[in-house]
């Protein structure tokens, strides 16, 4: 069997020092956001006792579906950089990045490349499209394939910087062609295939402000390709979709913030564990949420499920 964890939206704060012309631009209302609201949420103690629960499962992989940054400082990426050192090597922990992490545009060099050695192919194991994808840098440095156990798993980008008051994310036609590509031949290879996507691709259930721009071309891809798992963060919610797929439905999973220290208008902190293992010729796919106790200051398993 084969344990993968996945976790999203942690906001790792504090905030480090902010200088008045960071905040000439969007930044100024996400630190408005966060002074007056967010960081009373998104808690330090939190994510530490996240990290002493998954020392403890040790699962075989994990991954981050974005939002690790809060207004994209160049100070957080640094912090976030050592953070995810301390949850894991990067031969055990996968990163993509999400629309925090792109709240403005930056340059790559100082900031996604920071987090580069957990979001990148391994020498030797990209194959077709993400074969050179360890030697690029930004949007071309996605898809990447990690192999892990049985599974594959694909990082996708829709990180973007956006206009005030808009949260969207785009993946872009080149990015798409590349993941049906790899995801062909990942099938052809009998991998499980888990994509990883930062905007869930629904067409009905997130704020239009807040979509995948091209959830249609990315559900066209997956209905041609194929997939096992698809999972994604961004709106802080449990999310439990299916969308076709070549071979029968396509389960779709978002988590809660990994960092909410207390229930507001979304779930306090949660994350799931997916126990993967091979029936016949298909896959068992057994899912174990687990969730902070604000009152005994731990995780604990809140429920459990088949897919």
């Amino acid at each position: 069997m084969f344990t993968l964890a996945h976790i999203s939206d942690p906001h790792l704060g504090p905030l480090p020092r902010v200088r008045v012309r960071d905040l000439m631009n969007k930044r100024f209302f996400g630190w408005l956001s966060w002074m007056r609201r967010r960081r009373g949420i998104h808690r330090l103690e939190v994510l530490a006792a996240l990290a002493e629960d998954l020392g403890t499962l040790a699962p075989d992989h994990l991954v981050v579906t974005g939002d690790l940054t809060n207004i994209a400082l160049l100070e957080e990426f640094s912090r976030v950089a050592e953070w995810l050192q301390g949850l894991g090597t990067p031969e055990g922990v996968s990163v993509i990045p999400g629309n925090h992490d792109a709240y403005v545009a930056v340059p790559w060099e100082t900031s996604l490349a920071k987090w580069q050695p957990f979001m990148t192919c391994e020498a030797g194991q990209g194959g077709d499209a993400g074969a050179d994808a360890s030697h690029r840098g930004g949007p071309e440095s996605f898809p990447f394939v990690r192999y892990r156990g049985p599974a594959a798993i694909v990082g996708l980008s829709s990180a973007q910087a956006t206009p005030l008051f808009c949260a969207h994310g785009t993946l872009g036609t080149a990015q798409l062609e590349r993941l049906r590509t790899l995801l062909r031949r990942l099938g052809e290879e009998g991998r499980f295939r888990v994509v990883l996507l930062h905007h869930p691709p629904s067409l009905d259930n997130i704020a239009w402000r807040k979509r995948l721009v091209d959830a249609v071309p990315f559900r066209e891809v997956i209905a041609e390709a194929g997939a096992e798992l698809i999972l994604h963060g961004h709106d802080h919610n449990f999310g439990v979709e299916r969308i076709p797929g070549p071979g029968g439905d396509v389960p779709v999973i978002g988590v809660p913030s990994a960092s909410a220290g207390r229930a507001s208008k979304h779930p306090i902190a949660h994350y799931q564990l997916y126990d993967i293992e091979r029936d016949g010729k298909g896959w068992r796919v057994g899912v174990r949420a687990r969730g902070f106790d604000a009152a005994r200051g731990c995780f604990q398993e809140a429920r459990s499920y088949a897919l």
